[in-house]
């Protein structure tokens, strides 16, 4: 079996595992099982009043789970796959523990073809926080990986250095920047024209 193969039935069985993304190395559980969400926070020591994003393989996936409006369409359509985190209106499906209760929740379609692929096979929309111990620094290479994140995860997916900078966040409905890191320039230029 695969690393990628082994890494999506983790997934799929409430486990969690670290994956590159075209920004930093991710945390990946699935997103929509309470308990695993419960774990990334518990792994992360992630105040729990602090949400959690998720990554999905598309936008048409974006879609199941999110209530997007026109412009959040044309937003995504223009942004994703990308550097991106789209605050979107959360569908039923998609637990509290994740959204730290609130009503919208991160979306991202990474610009990278094995999170993508990992997506595809998870069969799930999975987490998307960066996979270190909040407060310290994102990690670019397995090797500066945290000793609990390491022992906490199923598989670990290594491509070596990943690029770095963070994902902009954005809310498309009020046009604004929550955390500005890739294309931020770009994507307040569109906010502001569109």
């Amino acid at each position: 079996m695969s690393d990628l193969e082994r890494a999506a039935t983790a997934i799929r069985t409430g486990s969690l595992v670290v994956y590159p993304t075209e920004t930093v190395y991710g945390l990946a559980a699935n997103a929509l099982d309470p308990t695993a969400v419960e774990r990334v926070f518990e792994v992360k020591r992630r105040d729990r009043s602090k949400p959690i994003s998720f990554a999905v393989p598309s936008v048409p996936a974006a879609l199941e789970h999110v209530n997007a409006s026109d412009r959040e369409r044309q937003f995504m359509a223009r942004f994703l796959p990308g550097p991106v985190t789209v605050l979107c209106r959360r569908r039923e499906i998609v637990p509290d523990v994740l959204t730290a209760g609130d009503e919208r929740v991160g979306v991202r379609v990474p610009d990278h073809d094995l999170a993508l692929r990992l997506c595809e096979r998870a069969e799930t929309p999975i987490t998307a926080t960066s996979a270190n111990v909040s407060g310290r620094g994102s990690v670019r290479r397995p090797a500066d990986l945290d000793s609990e994140v390491r022992e906490a995860v199923a598989v670990v997916l290594e491509v070596g250095e990943t690029a770095g900078t963070e994902s902009t966040v954005v809310d498309v409905a009020s046009g604004t920047i929550h955390r500005r890191g890739a294309l931020a320039d770009e994507i307040e230029a569109w906010l502001a024209a569109h």
